[in-house]
């Protein structure tokens, strides 16, 4: 019984197309997939949706390990298996590269030897693996594009409305969506490292022409000399011990011929970069609301300090007023007070042109001084 669980949880659904775009469902553990396309387990768990590594582009003696958000692939140079392909985002994955992967299915052999021997015609075709990865890498961008152009419908609108009425509903809303935007620009930025870092090495780009390095492998001018070790084990490293592995294309004295596809990667590496500034663009003004926003509350704030310090003052010239009342209220008996009774009025009206003449001074002295808003 735990034999049979644990087999469950290593199987996962594949869908395995090839040069016809012909495709075939596979429900397999990893051990068979380590052993169909002869890739290191460690390689694979890249592709595990249950640990979060970062993305990646990985070039292997005979396969490329495509790991970019939810697309996860092994390319070899004959056939892609995709994982999850019932998944809603994979779909039209699985459609298109049944679309454009039978292009030119005859051509591509020839054309590798006319390469070879440095012939002109078919062969500026791209290789079975590069329109592979091109639909991954069309597929990936189209989707953080369209994510991000959903984000920007929802924010501008919910950041002119915050700027309009700053309520806690309004800033709620545009706090989700920062924290959307963050975690969006973050994904972004991942894959467009991993293009940079793939566009900044020659030698990880070559490790991508699987169709010429299975050419200079099947031919005996390259396979005599090297060792047998070197041909026949994958390399195990992973994308973080890159910089440390033996690269196979040298070993077999592949060429170092990258530009049809640094041209390819340059595309998706400038669409990539457009999705990125279109999220710049947007922090950037998330953060010049917000400093609207602080200075209207930093506004307030100064004029809820000054209506204090209006009140204080008017509440200082008032118990003055009421100073002079009191003494005159006291019940003690004194000569002065008898026959002077009509004294009342004048002693309130003057009383009280003192307290507004003295708020008055004090304030227009405050002004005058810029202590406080005109």
């Amino acid at each position: 019984m735990e034999l049979q669980l644990k087999k469950t949880a290593l199987s996962r659904s594949w869908i395995l197309l090839d040069k016809d775009g012909t495709g075939t469902i596979l429900d397999v553990d990893k051990y068979a997939i380590m052993r169909m396309v002869e890739i290191h387990a460690r390689d694979l768990r890249i592709l595990d949706p249950l640990l979060s590594y970062p993305s990646a582009i990985l070039g292997r003696e005979k396969v490329i390990v495509l790991n970019l958000e939810h697309i996860k692939a092994i390319i070899t140079a004959q056939e892609v298996l995709l994982r999850d392909p019932m998944d809603d985002d994979i779909v039209p994955i699985v459609e298109e590269l049944r679309r454009r992967l039978p292009k030119s299915t005859g051509d591509e052999e020839p054309s590798a030897q006319d390469r070879e021997a440095g012939g002109e015609g078919e062969d500026n075709e791209f290789p079975f693996e590069f329109r592979a990865l091109e639909v991954a890498l069309e597929a990936i961008c189209s989707f953080l594009d369209a994510r991000t152009i959903e984000l920007e419908t929802a924010a501008y609108p919910a950041l002119d409305e915050l700027t309009s009425q700053i309520s806690s509903r309004n800033l709620d809303r545009v706090r989700k969506l920062k924290s959307a935007m963050t975690r969006l620009t973050n994904r972004v930025q991942k894959i467009r490292d991993e293009l940079e870092n793939l566009l900044d090495d020659d030698d990880d780009m070559a490790d991508l022409y699987l169709s010429k390095k299975l050419a200079n492998l099947s031919s005996p001018a390259s396979s005599f000399g090297a060792p047998n070790w070197l041909l026949s084990s994958p390399n195990p490293d992973s994308k973080i011990h890159r910089s440390s592995k033996a690269s196979t294309a040298t070993s077999v004295q592949v060429e170092n011929d990258v530009e049809d596809l640094e041209m390819l990667l340059e595309a998706y590496f400038t669409q990539i970069e457009g999705t990125l500034n279109k999220l710049n663009t947007l922090r950037e003004y998330i953060d010049d609301t917000e400093d609207y926003i602080n200075i209207q509350l930093d506004s307030h704030r100064n004029q809820l300090i000054q209506l204090e310090l209006f009140l204080s003052l008017g509440t200082v010239c008032l118990s003055i007023y009421s100073l002079v009342g009191a003494i005159f209220g006291m019940n003690i008996p004194y000569t002065w007070k008898d026959g002077h009774g009509y004294m009342f009025k004048w002693v309130v009206m003057l009383g009280g042109m003192v307290s507004a003449s003295l708020f008055l001074s004090i304030v227009t002295y405050a002004r005058r001084k810029g202590l406080v808003g005109s």
